[in-house]
């Protein structure tokens, strides 16, 4: 269902002949991007390094079933809480100081998740760290799309995926390297600890960082600082093209404040229904039952610790080689394409191994079913549905749309991350596998008939579009 072609109110907007285009300083909006996107470093990092540490945990304190669960998803009721706040707070306060907070949330969180003497003190803990990824998951694609120009946009913004991709691959590899510098014994007592205390130090980095870039011309406008994003639209948008920029943004933004309500008018809540979706068929997919419990699941198939450690080392691979094709090609073939076909790709690879898990084949078989999914949703629902999220709602609307948007998805990863354990118990590891597949092809029946296709459009085109 793309959205049709139309001619923008402003002619000015659209006037770049090509010679323009190539003056569009694209080299310095990709390190803006860049630093932004390292956001979401921290958050794959933060999240992905209970895998590594979820089974050694469980043994240092002697969990039950459900409080394994409950160790690997407090953080998730965080990330809830922190998406909630983070879009009317950076609309308040700005898009750079809430990245900064952010990162000084990370390091926080980081440094408590390893000295608890309780599980409740770990669990307080990753709340902390919740709110600090919910809130970068919020803040980091606003803040690329409302600075990148629209024909950049797609890979600029699929830059935070990557990043939690790269971040997700380096943590299961510091990890793989941390359990093997103790035996048994030490891992349950300091091994884990170290895991989580690893991120400290990035994060650190990330909040000098972030002092560094300019805040988002389109915040600055929408509180009246109109010469500073003047200043911030010649350097990202090149001069000749900000005037139109700064009419064609002021249209959108419009007069008034906005509020909750608006969210669900009839302009708007076709847009709302779409990203929250999309975000909520993302973790329906069951990506984070592997990204979280990668290690049992390959012990419990019969390999070793060393080698369930390596095999997830290889998901992490595999996760950032299809990130990177996701990112050149999203802005060429568009949105709905790798839509449809990665969440196909889903479906089968679910299918695979919830078969070989029900005959008891384990080896290299299912290992390859399980990347073949992992490579779908790298090049598909894990990007786009943020592509999309950044993209679909209006300027004025942006944050507390991604916040309510975003809230369902972590909403919806608490639920999967604290069941996935059980149903294993008790449905088996098979009859999981095949639910996620049913999943995956509801998604793919969704995206057919409910997404628009939004590449090569600037935010107030696709905005005008909902209004129709």
């Amino acid at each position: 269902m793309p959205i049709s072609d139309h001619t923008p109110a402003n002619p000015a907007a659209v006037s770049m002949n090509p010679r323009e285009r190539a003056r569009t300083p694209i080299g310095y909006v990709t390190l803006i991007g860049v630093v932004a996107a390292s956001a979401g470093f921290l958050f794959g990092y933060d999240t992905a390094v209970v895998s590594g540490a979820i089974g050694f945990l469980k043994a240092h304190f002697a969990l039950t079933t459900g409080l394994t669960g409950w160790a690997a998803s407090s953080i998730l009721i965080g990330c809830t809480f922190g998406a909630l706040a983070a879009g009317p707070l950076s609309d308040r306060f700005g898009r750079k100081p809430s990245l900064a907070f952010c990162g000084l949330l990370f390091a926080t969180s980081s440094l408590a998740s390893a000295l608890p003497h309780s599980i409740g003190q770990f669990a307080a803990a990753r709340f902390v760290g919740g709110l600090a990824i919910g809130a970068a998951s919020i803040l980091s694609p606003i803040y690329i799309a409302e600075v990148a120009p629209a024909k950049y946009r797609g890979r600029l913004v699929a830059l935070y995926q990557l990043a939690i991709v790269v971040g997700i691959l380096v943590v299961f590899f510091v990890n793989l390297q941390i359990q093997r510098q103790g035996d048994l014994t030490w891992n349950e007592a300091t091994g884990w600890r170290v895991m989580f205390a690893s991120l400290v130090p990035p994060s650190l980095l990330f909040v000098l960082c972030v002092l560094l870039v300019p805040e988002s011309p389109r915040w600055l406008l929408k509180v009246g600082r109109t010469e500073q994003a003047r200043t911030v639209l010649a350097r990202v948008a090149g001069a000749s093209q900000m005037e139109g920029e700064i009419h064609a943004i002021r249209g959108a933004l419009g007069e008034q404040a906005a509020r909750w309500r608006e969210l669900f008018a009839s302009g708007h809540r076709r847009a709302l229904i779409v990203g929250g979706m999309l975000a909520i068929f993302q973790q329906l997919s069951g990506i984070n039952a592997i990204i979280y419990y990668a290690p049992e699941i390959f012990t419990a198939a019969g390999f070793g610790r060393d080698a369930a450690f390596a095999n997830t080392v290889i998901i992490g691979v595999v996760n950032l080689v299809f990130t990177f094709l996701a990112i050149g090609l999203v802005d060429r073939v568009g949105r709905r394409p790798l839509l449809l076909v990665g969440t196909l790709l889903q479906t089968l690879a679910h299918l695979a191994v919830g078969w070989f898990m029900s005959c008891g084949v384990a080896g290299w078989p299912l290992v390859t079913s399980m990347l073949v999914f992992i490579g779908a949703f790298a090049m598909a629902m894990g990007p786009v549905t943020w592509i999309v999220n950044a993209e679909i709602f209006p300027t004025r609307l942006r944050g507390r749309a991604i916040s309510a948007s975003i809230s369902a998805l972590w909403l919806t990863n608490w639920l999967v991350t604290q069941l996935f354990p059980s149903l294993q118990a008790t449905l088996g590891t098979a009859n999981t596998f095949w639910g996620f597949a049913a999943l995956s092809l509801a998604t793919f029946v969704f995206v057919l008939r409910m997404v628009p296709e939004t590449k090569g459009r600037t935010l107030e085109q696709i905005e005008s579009e909902w209004a129709r």
